[in-house]
C-alpha cells in the first residue's frame, strides 16, 4: 500500500449541496431561503439571543452568584471506600491511584459510612469524629491533619495577632 492508494470509505465524503441550479433540482431560484425578508439576504442572520430589539431574556433575568477563583476542591470519602485503597497508608496520592478522587481535589475528608475492614493510617486526610473512631477501632490511626494556610507578609503587630488565629485554626483542624 502506498500513500497514493489511500481512499476514504465509500459514503464518507458527501459532496456539498448545490443550490440555485434550476427548478428541476428542487432547490433552484430562492435556494431554500424563501421569499424576501432579513434571513433571505446574504449576511442576514441575527445574533443568538437577539429578540428584535425587545429586551432579551438574558437581560430581563437578574444576575446572581459568583465563582470564587480562590476556592479549593474538597472531596468526601466514605469509610467503606477506604477498603479499595491498596496498602495500609491512605493519602491523597493513594486515593488518586485507587480512582476515588481526581487530580483537581486539594483535600479530602473521610465520613463514617460503612465498615473499615483493616488497620489503616490516614496521612494528610481529615476525618470526622465517627470515622476517626471507626478507623481506630479497626486498629488504625489518623495522623495529625495540618490545614494548609497561605498568608501575606504582615507587619509585626498584626503578625502576633495572626499567630493566635493560626493556633486556633490548627487546633480546630486537628479536632475535626
Amino acid at each position: 500500500m502506498q500513500l497514493n492508494d489511500l481512499r476514504s470509505a465509500p459514503g464518507a465524503r458527501k459532496s456539498a449541496l448545490r443550490v440555485g441550479r434550476g427548478i428541476g433540482s428542487g432547490i433552484g431560484k430562492t435556494c431554500g431561503r424563501g421569499h424576501k425578508g432579513q434571513t433571505s439576504r446574504t449576511g442576514g442572520s441575527i445574533a443568538p439571543g437577539f429578540e428584535g430589539g425587545q429586551n432579551p431574556l438574558y437581560r430581563r433575568l437578574p444576575k446572581f452568584g459568583f465563582v470564587s477563583h480562590k476556592a479549593f476542591s474538597r472531596a468526601e470519602i466514605r469509610t467503606a471506600e477506604l477498603n479499595k485503597v491498596a496498602g495500609d497508608i491512605v493519602s491523597l496520592e493513594t486515593l488518586r491511584e485507587a480512582g476515588l478522587i481526581n487530580a483537581q481535589v486539594d483535600s479530602v475528608k473521610v465520613m463514617l459510612s460503612g465498615e473499615v475492614s483493616r488497620a489503616l493510617v490516614l496521612q494528610g486526610v481529615a476525618a470526622t469524629k465517627g470515622a476517626r473512631a471507626a478507623i481506630e477501632a479497626a486498629g488504625g490511626r489518623v495522623e495529625a491533619f495540618e490545614a494548609e494556610i497561605k498568608l501575606k507578609k504582615l507587619p509585626a503587630k498584626a503578625e502576633q495577632r495572626q499567630s493566635g488565629r493560626l493556633a486556633r485554626v490548627a487546633a480546630k483542624a486537628q479536632k475535626d
